[in-house]
């Protein structure tokens, strides 16, 4: 007798709407994983409850107590420190006042030294100087500068980065970036100088006949002080006349040069009224008789030579 399709439906057993959703129904019908099931059945059991005997109990008991120790010294410890800590940091707060009090004292009176001794030298220049006074004090950056002038600010191109890997600017040794270097700086300076300037400043950084320009790294030192971009060059001399000797110098073509090619910014404008300050120190190197016109001698003491003063104050190296 032929077996009837188990897929079928009779009126005994009818299949169920489900059938085809075998997975899903096993799902439902065992919602509990069997992990979690045999890990309840063990605490319904007794297996993960604490210790019945009484040695896991005192073993148990003893690891809190120790726990509880070790918690209740390191509690005690800090609070005991803590006073002693406080302490020690107020006695360094109090010292560091104290030294930055002491520090300050003494740059006021080394300042005070220093004005002391620039007016014992105007004194002398002027007793000894027969007039030549005043010069040598100007020649020398000792005295503070006011007249027209020319205003030269020389600025990094936008977006530039340091240590660039391009080529080098002509046969020197600094990157093909636009960032303004020593070397340039130096130029812009002694052109200047030769365009007929009588004196110079740096971001308010006299310059005198000993004024070094150099680098450290990527920063520009001028006299061992560090600049920040922009640099101002302020210079003391016919305004008009200065700004076109400059730019029709070798120097300023370099700087125009450094405008076009590496787009560093730059502007030049003659002033009215230019003021620079006196140079923050002046060291007497040699100071001597100098013959007068009349034979007798006079004494002229300067930064270097008197008589060199002059000439080497128009170039900065």
């Amino acid at each position: 007798m032929p077996q009837q399709s188990p897929t079928r439906s009779t009126d005994a057993g009818r299949a169920r709407p489900d059938a085809s959703m075998s997975l899903l129904t096993n799902v439902m019908d065992h919602s509990l994983d069997d992990g979690y099931a045999e890990a309840a059945a063990r605490r319904r059991a007794g297996d993960g409850a604490l210790p019945r005997t009484l040695r896991a109990k005192l073993w148990l008991g003893g690891g809190l107590v120790l726990a509880a120790l070790v918690v209740t010294l390191g509690a005690a410890q800090t609070r005991h420190a803590a006073p002693v800590v406080a302490k020690e940091r107020q006695e360094l707060i109090d010292r560091v006042g104290s030294e930055t009090r002491h520090a300050d004292a003494l740059e006021r009176e080394v300042d005070g030294l220093r004005a002391d001794v620039g007016r014992r030298q105007q004194a002398a220049l002027k007793q000894d100087g027969r007039g030549s006074g005043q010069l040598v004090s100007l020649l020398a950056g000792a005295t503070a500068v006011r007249g027209p002038g020319v205003k030269l600010v020389v600025d990094d191109a936008k977006d530039s980065e340091s240590g660039g890997e391009g080529g080098p600017r002509e046969n020197d040794d600094f990157s093909d970036t636009g960032r303004v270097r020593d070397h340039d700086l130096q130029r812009v300076v002694n052109g200047l100088w030769s365009s007929g300037a009588e004196a110079v400043s740096v971001n308010d950084q006299r310059l005198t006949g000993l004024s070094a320009i150099r680098a450290a790294g990527d920063a520009i030192l001028v006299d061992n002080r560090p600049l920040v971009p922009p640099y101002t060059v302020l210079a003391v001399g016919d305004g008009a006349k200065l700004a076109s000797a400059f730019r029709g110098s070798a120097d300023g073509r370099y700087l125009a040069s450094l405008k076009n090619d590496f787009g560093i910014r730059t502007s030049l404008s003659a002033r009215d009224d230019v003021r620079l300050p006196a140079a923050p120190s002046l060291i007497v190197r040699t100071a001597k008789p100098v013959p007068s016109g009349d034979g007798s001698p006079s004494t002229a003491a300067s930064p270097g030579e008197a008589g060199e003063t002059g000439k080497t104050g128009k170039g900065t190296s």
